[in-house]
């Protein structure tokens, strides 16, 4: 990817390092999983008893959780998703392992669960064991290890577009408007209008911003009067003015901002030819 073009071999190895331990983390849950009859039993029945659409929203959040991950350590100055879009409980989190992993061992074997669920856990084992990866810390250089972070992101994505696509459930390719996340709107400063800033026109209204007025800022820079641009956020997360997108409380629709900042990346360093 030519996102990772733009990276310095600081971001490179801070990422490498937080993916490794993040890895070692996971595989932990998934270990204990297999390794306890009644937690795998528990955890695979909760699956089951999930609809199509919310395995798919739990799909969402972890690929959201990643996304996030990889566009903090790629650019610093990215808005992270509101934490009620990223946080999983530890059991939705078995949840979310335990499908991933049916469904990597249903791509490298299509026949491997043709058999009753009881047994599912015994087969995962052996696979687990197979997988030298699996048992042993992710090797190779800095950059093969982020390459297969992505790779998982991408997988994320399509399963997300391919489960939301069946159940005709929320995220479907539309872009719809949504509301820009209130913790967001909350945490949103207020500058005072002076010489350098005054002058301006409220894109909104169409009124002059008069010098000594508290304004609404923007992470883009620009200036709304608060009672423009409060109702404007309370349907939109986008800056009138450059469409700049800040994050929302909608899941799918924060997997687009992030995915659109990683694109805008790779499409920059391209651009500048240091691919």
């Amino acid at each position: 990817m030519a996102t990772l073009s733009t990276f310095t071999s600081h971001q490179l190895s801070d990422l490498t390092l937080y993916i490794s331990t993040l890895h070692h983390r996971h595989h932990r849950r998934i270990f204990s999983l297999l390794s306890s009859p009644t937690l795998f039993s528990l955890t695979l029945h909760h699956l089951h008893s999930l609809s199509l659409q919310h395995k798919s929203l739990l799909i969402a959040k972890h690929l959201l959780s990643k996304l996030a991950i990889f566009t903090h350590f790629m650019h610093n100055d990215t808005i992270l998703p509101p934490p009620s879009t990223t946080s999983t409980k530890h059991r939705d989190l078995d949840a979310v392992l335990l499908l991933l992993l049916l469904c990597e061992l249903r791509q490298h074997d299509p026949e491997a669960l043709d058999i009753p669920p009881s047994r599912w856990r015994l087969v995962l084992c052996q696979y687990i064991a197979k997988d030298a990866l699996k048992l042993s810390s992710i090797r190779g250089s800095n950059r093969e290890v982020i390459m297969k972070f992505i790779e998982l992101l991408a997988k994320c994505k399509n399963f997300v577009n391919a489960m939301t696509h069946a159940g005709n459930g929320a995220g479907g390719k539309e872009r719809k408007e949504v509301a820009t996340s209130e913790a967001v709107v909350v945490a949103l400063p207020s500058v005072e209008v002076s010489d350098d800033n005054g002058g301006r026109e409220c894109v909104i209204c169409k009124e002059e911003m008069k010098e000594g007025r508290d304004v609404c800022k923007l992470p883009c820079h620009h200036m709304f009067h608060w009672i423009c641009i409060l109702p404007w956020l309370k349907k939109r997360n986008t800056c009138p003015c450059c469409r700049f997108q800040l994050p929302s409380d909608d899941i799918f629709a924060e997997i687009r901002r992030l995915w659109e900042v990683v694109a805008k990346m790779s499409d920059s360093a391209k651009f500048v030819g240091i691919v």
